[in-house]
């Protein structure tokens, strides 16, 4: 590659690089969906079907997992009385696959969980929101019984 080919593509790749530049941000006014909503709203029922997916999720993958596990757990044990040194593979990838397969149970059961906890929570939240607004309500409407209104 000449000089003079090397310099005139540096400055093609600068004038393309400048070309693409962007800037990092809308303009304000101009959003990513149309509508401006608000805030995040999650109702029980969206939490509820959540945590029912990942128990069901959890229930049967138990049940296949277990069935996969023991089905290659019987073939190593067999491959390896047979003198295959295949057998020996089979049954750490079966010891693996139980790792992994309790990772997995685990984290759909702490979904499960954190989601009923959540909706707990969330329920004791609003009876004491509720409770504070019906006190502030009680209590302006000593402030106007004093002043007269």
């Amino acid at each position: 590659m000449a000089w003079d080919e090397w310099e005139r593509l540096k400055t093609q790749a600068a004038e393309e690089r400048s070309t693409r530049m962007r800037l990092n941000q809308l303009a304000p006014g101009s959003g990513g969906g149309g509508n401006q909503q608000g805030d995040l709203e999650v109702n029980q029922k969206d939490l509820a079907a959540i945590g029912d997916a990942a128990f069901e999720l959890r229930q049967e993958f138990e049940r296949v997992s277990n069935h996969a596990r023991t089905a290659s757990q019987k073939a190593a044990s067999g491959l390896k009385s047979e003198g295959f040194a295949l057998g020996g593979a089979l049954d750490h990838v079966a010891s693996r696959w139980v790792d992994q397969s309790r990772s997995l149970l685990d984290a759909t059961a702490h979904i499960s969980n954190h989601l009923d906890y959540t909706k707990g929570a969330h329920a004791g939240d609003e009876v004491h929101i509720a409770g504070t607004i019906s006190t502030i309500s009680t209590l302006d409407a000593g402030f106007d019984e004093r002043k007269g209104a």
